[in-house]
């Protein structure tokens, strides 16, 4: 601890940590930081590996959330000085040495942030932990793949990356000034959040930095190969206009107009542009679970999650695709939904032979949820279970009382993890239904942060072990075992590879 007359006055905290004092806020009993510095600014250093923060002599407040990473998506204030991160602590003993909980927040590779109040770490640091989120490079400032172009980028396809590990390194050599245990930081993170948690697995710059992961409805069987990155930066520079043989104007161009290159067409997706990370034999050398389970990762112990019904966050019940459903169109419109190259007529059929009392639209949302990115999840486990890694398994199952037809969508066990069950954008509601699937997820992740056990069996090839999280929670062993076997029948290629 170091004083500052300013922060004495108010009863503020003010911390020291390696690069220089910060000052927070007392917030219900609570110690928070937001908006700290861990890396510089990367406008300066675009498509570049991040670099540590030099050390400054004054206090520099921490007290509200710096910005977020430009991109499409609505955020505030974004900014390319992004690299930021906010804490959470009951106290400030360095003795005390609780558990960490890092959480890297979802939207892909693309957009996002950890000022969304969803990720507001209040509560579950009320329980004796430390809460960390962190912003870091998303989009093409942060997975644009150069490094085949100017041996300048040769870190361009992982940057994002690379800030995450630069945080992680922050975390290790400060969090104990912040009462936290620096050898047991559990990271956990939602859709995008989970998977860039499963890359760092396999990227050798990641290892020993974490101790325990959670992985929610976000997996990365297979990152994008170079050849592919390769094709989608072809495509974003054509949009910009600029030449492959000369990359200075990407340097001194508006970021805004850098935002503007990802509507570039996706050429092996379609869409706009997909940016996630690059086997790029540099910072990351082999797929993170292709052909299995990279063995640095094997010996972290691993919670991975998902919700009963994925596609109902991402497919409007009142959109075109719902709208005048029937059995006639169902296979066309479901289709082009799902990530499993099976005839989708064929798969209507199983469904109806197997659930003849359901409708076309809870089996157009069934199999698009267990065709599309639930596979990549079986396939993580399934992996980890053959290497006999530490593995447990849930699926939340709770489904939301505020938007019924959107049932247990993607996104909603960050509420429920989280405790921020009134905050914007949750499914949740306040009930106690609510109440109750919250208590029990966030007594679960809890105690896998303090002893890297949740308190049920792990996932084995002969029981697949499954907490359902519900108004009433409970274990069940392989409870999609039907819509798992039908979907293994055929390769699951991760989208963006």
């Amino acid at each position: 601890m170091a004083s500052s007359p300013v922060w004495a006055a108010r009863g503020d905290p003010v911390v020291a940590t390696r690069n220089g004092r910060i000052g927070g806020t007392r917030e219900g009993g609570l110690h928070v930081f937001r908006g700290v510095r861990y890396g510089q600014d990367t406008a300066p250093r675009r498509f570049r590996a991040p670099v540590a923060p030099e050390p400054w002599r004054d206090v520099v407040p921490a007290t509200r959330f710096a910005p977020s990473c430009p991109q499409k998506g609505k955020q505030a204030i974004t900014s390319e000085d992004c690299l930021f991160l906010n804490i959470w602590t009951p106290g400030l003993e360095p003795t005390a040495r609780r558990p960490v909980m890092l959480y890297i927040h979802g939207g892909a590779y693309s957009n996002g942030s950890v000022v969304d109040p969803l990720n507001d770490g209040r509560h579950l640091a009320g329980c004796d932990v430390v809460v960390v989120t962190v912003n870091h490079r998303l989009n093409a400032l942060g997975y644009l793949y150069l490094a085949r172009l100017d041996p300048r980028f040769a870190d361009s396809g992982n940057a994002g990356q690379l800030d995450l590990i630069l945080a992680l390194r922050w975390v290790r050599d400060n969090i104990a000034a912040f009462g936290g245990d620096p050898a047991n930081i559990l990271v956990f993170g939602q859709s995008g959040g989970g998977a860039k948690i499963a890359t760092m697995m396999a990227m050798p710059a990641a290892k020993g930095l974490f101790h325990r992961a959670v992985t929610m409805s976000g997996q990365q069987v297979t990152a994008s190969g170079p050849i592919n990155a390769s094709r989608r930066t072809a495509a974003y520079l054509a949009k910009l206009g600029v030449s492959p043989d000369h990359l200075d104007p990407l340097l001194t161009m508006p970021v805004e107009r850098l935002i503007e290159g990802l509507e570039a067409e996706d050429p092996i997706l379609g869409g706009g542009l997909y940016m996630g990370p690059v086997l790029d034999m540099t910072w990351l050398e082999r797929h993170p679970f292709w052909p299995d389970a990279a063995s640095q990762g094997n010996a972290i112990p691993i919670m991975l999650g998902n919700t009963r019904d994925e596609t109902r966050a991402f497919i409007d019940p009142d959109g075109p695709l719902i709208r005048g459903l029937d059995w006639f169109n169902l296979p066309a419109r479901m289709a082009g939904e799902l990530r499993m190259d099976l005839s989708p007529e064929w798969i209507v059929a199983q469904y109806r032979a197997h659930y003849p009392d359901w409708s076309a639209e809870r089996i157009f949302y069934a199999a698009t949820t267990a065709g599309r990115s639930w596979p990549g999840q079986v396939i993580e486990a399934e992996a980890r279970a053959r290497a006999e890694a530490p593995t447990w398994v849930y699926q939340v199952d709770f489904q939301s009382p505020t938007q019924p037809r959107r049932g247990a969508p993607h996104t909603m066990d960050i509420a429920l993890a989280f405790g921020t069950l009134d905050a914007p954008g949750s499914f949740t509601g306040t009930g106690a239904g609510a109440r109750a699937a919250s208590a029990a997820m966030m007594d679960c992740f809890l105690a896998f942060a303090r002893r890297g056990d949740p308190g049920w069996a792990q996932y084995r090839l002969d029981w697949r072990a499954t907490m359902i999280f519900d108004i009433e929670s409970g274990v069940a062993d392989d409870p999609r075992g039907w819509e798992r076997e039908l979907f293994a029948r055929v390769p699951y290629i991760q989208p963006g590879s």
